[in-house]
């Protein structure tokens, strides 16, 4: 529920409300603006705490969250978030494009890529340290040597890296050399990890299951948030539909819809949603004119070669090309490349 405190309400005042709050087992959550303070209440909650809470000196009014993702919810979060990564900014307006490899396999590949989609203007680096894949004896990833080359483009380049973790125990690990954790599809309801990365101060970049809800989705962000982490982005990657011609179905109305309920930016994956490279251009400008607030798409320096999603990569001079469209379309919606 939402606390709103009378205007010229005393610290105080405001302190011996979130004492009673949290004494009834409710998780607090201060937004104090110039002349009012709104305190979020967060938890399960009992009908009879909107009254008790009603009762306390200084409180003009209790609202409840009707959605089931208190944090997440634009009913907590009235207004866009932006999340900041290594100094790009993401939402309110500010457009990131993240492109890389889908996996670290070496270090002179990784570096090409990062120099060809810097040039081209891409504001951030992603690439695969851990890697699941869906047989054991496909490539799994290069580790914690992976993370290192990344690190070492991103700091040469000046791109700021977002790589996936897929284990709770490698979290710590990987917040050594990212500067924005990845959750992919596989793990968007895998609550310890989710819990761990919320426990940390990395922003946090969360993909959609391929048959998972926009609600799931968002209540798996609620996760993160209840731990304290803010800087939270959504990924919508594709839905399991009907077309065999795709490898997965960009769900834009997903995009409209976690916008019109959530505060958090939404960018969106073309490449896995595609699964071939001559489609990644179309549905990335489709993504961008839904409302999202960015992509992440892969590149590779020879598709050809490459160890894992190679059809779905684009080269550096399709890339450049997609860089050209999504330029003019920024400008007609009035965005700007974080």
């Amino acid at each position: 529920m939402l606390v709103i405190m009378q205007q010229g309400a005393g610290q105080a005042t405001i302190d011996h409300v979130v004492e009673r709050i949290e004494q009834l087992g409710l998780r607090v959550h201060l937004s104090q603006g110039e002349f009012r303070t709104i305190i979020g209440a967060i938890g399960e909650e009992l009908a009879s705490y909107q009254e008790q809470v009603l009762s306390l000196a200084g409180v003009e009014n209790v609202v409840p969250i009707m959605k089931p993702y208190k944090l997440a919810s634009r009913e907590f979060h009235p207004e866009d978030s932006q999340v900041d990564v290594g100094g790009v900014k993401i939402g309110r307006g500010q457009c990131v494009v993240i492109a890389g490899p889908c996996a670290v396999e070496d270090r002179e590949g990784c570096a090409a890529v990062a120099q060809s989609v810097k040039e081209a203007g891409a504001t951030m680096l992603r690439g695969g340290a851990f890697k699941p894949r869906t047989s054991p004896y496909a490539f799994q990833g290069m580790g914690e040597e992976g993370l290192k080359i990344l690190r070492e483009c991103s700091d040469r380049y000046g791109l700021p890296v977002v790589t996936e973790v897929t284990d709770p125990r490698n979290v710590e690990l990987v917040c050594r050399y990212a500067d924005m954790l990845q959750i992919g599809a596989r793990n968007m309801q895998n609550f310890v990890l989710l819990s761990e990365v919320g426990k940390t101060d990395k922003p946090v970049l969360l993909k959609r299951g391929p048959s998972n809800t926009v609600k799931d989705w968002l209540m798996s962000a609620e996760y993160i948030l209840s731990e304290g982490n803010q800087r939270v982005v959504l990924c919508e990657r594709g839905s399991k539909g009907f077309e065999t011609e795709v490898r997965f179905s960009l769900d834009v109305g997903a995009v409209v819809v976690a916008r019109h309920n959530s505060h958090l930016p939404v960018i969106v994956d073309p490449s896995h949603a595609a699964g071939r490279r001559e489609l990644v251009a179309e549905l990335a400008i489709a993504g961008l004119a839904a409302g999202a607030d960015g992509l992440i798409v892969e590149v590779h320096d020879c598709p050809e070669k490459a160890r894992c999603d190679g059809a779905q990569s684009l080269t550096a001079s399709m890339f450049t090309d997609l860089m050209g469209q999504v330029r003019q379309l920024l400008a007609c919606l009035g965005k700007d490349a974080g």
